[in-house]
């Protein structure tokens, strides 16, 4: 059974999108995935499944918008596309705490450099189903808009490292 990683859109630990991390487990163990393990409180879970990514990611996102009351977005890759994009990154030597990936369903647009907004500073660039960011100062003072980034969910390397660890990478 393959190992997948799952990468909720919008849940943190507190204000809108709230979702404690045991409450994802046992959605997760509902829905039948199998060594069901989170990481952090921002909607980071792994598990193992008979289901292609796409199955489980849509059982997933179903359970979800029950929960939530409104559809909730989730990304599903396995250990090995994880690692591709980590080793992708174009920003050797960021602060692994300053640059994220950004992870889409499908390939960025043609124009989605072009349409980016508030740039000030911010190094970006485009990866197979990603969007590669680095903020060199910071993402606090960032106005930084990417448009196509609107349906994805981003990572900083650090977690994106530690899930790839976790799921024995």
């Amino acid at each position: 059974m393959p190992t997948y990683i799952a990468l909720l859109r919008a849940v943190n630990v507190g204000g809108t999108g709230k979702l404690p991390m045991a409450e994802l487990r046992a959605m997760c163990e509902a829905a039948g995935f199998e060594d069901v393990r989170t990481y952090i409180a921002s909607g980071n879970v792994l598990f193992r499944t008979a289901m292609t990514a796409k199955r489980a990611q849509a059982a997933l996102e179903q359970r979800l918008a029950v929960y939530a009351g409104k559809p909730v977005g989730v990304i599903v890759r396995t250990p090995a596309e994880l690692a591709r994009a980590l080793a992708a990154q174009p920003f050797v030597g960021a602060a692994p705490n300053r640059a994220v990936l950004i992870f889409l369903d499908a390939p960025p647009p043609a124009d989605a450099l072009a349409a980016v907004k508030h740039r000030n500073g911010e190094e970006i660039a485009l990866g197979e189903r990603e969007i590669y960011v680095h903020y060199g100062d910071g993402m606090a003072d960032s106005k930084l808009v990417i448009p196509a980034a609107k349906a994805g969910t981003a990572r900083n390397l650090n977690t994106v490292a530690k899930l790839i660890e976790m799921a024995g990478g």
